[in-house]
């Protein structure tokens, strides 16, 4: 393990207010940024559970690892050696350029530094741009940096970074906002919730049918098999690749289904309704207390799929989490019908693309083109049918 710190702007320590950037700090492992990163999952932090170090930590040990890229873990400090921002980090070589990306690649739908609440409601572009000014200088420095999907905001403040170089993102996150003691027929309508009801009274018939948020260890298990038995065989029918077939993503999303945050709950939390002789319908995700995030789903192959199960499925879980007085859920990036059903805003989020060398600011524009390329496709329904039907082609 090794650790490099770059000092500020030259001046000392004691002129530097204690709310400003004064130095930087680089980890090369997980574990020599452990203590840092785990001090920093407070209510005085912001962070989304995408960057919890738990959430991380499986993804580097089954998927991060395989894949050789290296942590490149940058923790921002005051003068008085306080971290205010850790950029969660880890580089890899990408058509001889070294390029640093968040950690978590597709399993993360949002990406964010971990930020002092109080830093990051007053941070302004000197702050950010005195951070970039101290990578730059970094003698282990990548050549670029790569910072997509993005939040503009987290909870109550402002995500600083968007003060620097940016651009929308790919896609969009369909969002529904949730009002603590709001009545039910406020986040989804009471024509939508009787339609829905008169489905699941379908299911009442079905020994055992119950909705379930998997507490054991045991129900875990259960629904996790049922889920990676069902998946392939739902991805094969629509043509696409079976991304849960990758090297390593069974067991990281094992262990993060079993792992438990700080406060008592499973890093990712599985939903199902199940019946005694199978598992109905899975969404499962990561929540903070304050939002739950969607990362997948399936539902069953038999003729049980026939009365909207994931729709019924999703109502129960919007209900719980309102209950439990979160203030948002979303479903995912992507633009599937089914999400509009109950998401009407969306979550905007941002791709910066920032040079760190002369090397890095010819692969920033040729990045950055690309994801605008992506985007205009992305909005064009025709275009957009096209590059679906191309990649049905091409994994037929």
């Amino acid at each position: 393990m090794t650790m490099t710190a770059v000092m500020g702007t030259g001046r000392a320590p004691t002129d530097l207010m204690s709310d400003t950037i004064a130095d930087v700090e680089v980890f090369d492992s997980l574990g020599a940024a452990a203590a840092v990163w785990r001090g920093m999952e407070t209510p005085d932090h912001r962070l989304t559970p995408f960057q919890g170090f738990d959430f991380i930590s499986a993804w580097h040990s089954h998927i991060g690892l395989r894949e050789g890229v290296r942590p490149f873990i940058v923790v921002a400090c005051d003068a008085r050696r306080r971290p205010l921002m850790l950029l969660p980090l880890c580089t890899a070589n990408e058509g001889g350029v070294r390029v640093a990306r968040f950690f978590g690649g597709k399993h993360a739908t949002f990406n964010m530094a971990l930020m002092a609440r109080d830093f990051a409601a007053d941070a302004g572009k000197p702050d950010v741009e005195t951070l970039m000014d101290l990578l730059r200088r970094h003698p282990d420095r990548p050549d670029l940096m790569a910072l997509d999907r993005q939040p503009l905001r987290w909870r109550d403040v402002a995500n600083p970074l968007a003060l620097l170089p940016m651009q929308p993102s790919v896609n969009g996150c369909p969002l529904l906002t949730l009002t603590p003691g709001a009545p039910p027929t406020e986040r989804i309508s009471k024509s939508f919730r009787q339609r829905l009801r008169g489905k699941e009274r379908k299911y009442a018939s079905l020994p055992g049918y119950r909705y379930v948020l998997a507490q054991s260890d045991a129900e875990i298990a259960h629904v996790l098999d049922a889920f990676f038995s069902l998946k392939p065989q739902r991805m094969a029918a629509a043509g696409l690749p079976n991304v849960f077939a990758d090297p390593g993503t069974r067991e990281f999303v094992v262990e993060a289904c079993l792992a438990r945050r700080p406060d008592g709950g499973r890093v990712i939390e599985i939903h199902a309704l199940q019946c005694d002789d199978e598992v109905i319908a899975i969404f499962a995700g990561v929540a903070d207390g304050h939002r739950f995030s969607m990362m997948f789903n399936t539902y069953t192959l038999s003729e049980n799929a026939r009365y909207s199960p994931g729709l019924i499925l999703l109502r129960h879980i919007i209900d719980s989490y309102a209950e439990r007085g979160y203030t948002a859920i979303d479903l995912g990036i992507g633009s599937d019908e089914y999400k509009r059903l109950f998401c009407k805003d969306d979550e905007a989020i941002f791709d910066s693309f920032l040079p760190l060398t002369a090397k890095g600011s010819l692969a920033a524009l040729g990045l950055s083109g690309l994801a605008h390329a992506k985007r205009f496709v992305k909005r064009s329904p025709a275009l957009a049918q096209m590059a679906q039907a191309l990649r049905g082609a091409l994994h037929g």
